[in-house]
């Protein structure tokens, strides 16, 4: 088995090790939000601009994780070029 091919199935590896660890970390912070809404929803003492402080808080996550994901496949399909190309 050449060399190539050994480090083009690590980085395979590495891709689903990611994934399945970046859609575990996503069901995880779905499910913190919704307990989070359902909290501040039923909490009559909480502001209503804590509240709308929350949901744009929440949107940034929600982005920066979707940029970071996006960053990662990039990483990974010029990985997948680079293996490619050794060939």
């Amino acid at each position: 088995m050449d060399a190539s091919r050994i480090a083009k199935q690590m980085m395979d590896f590495q891709k689903t090790t990611f994934d399945n660890m970046y859609y575990s970390m996503v069901i995880l912070q779905d499910h913190t939000e919704k307990c989070a809404n359902t909290l501040i929803e039923q909490a009559t003492w909480v502001p209503s601009e804590s509240s709308r402080v929350f949901a744009q808080w929440t949107e940034i996550f929600k982005k920066a994780r979707q940029d970071f994901k996006l960053a990662m496949d990039d990483i990974f399909t010029k990985c997948d070029d680079l293996f490619a190309a050794a060939k």
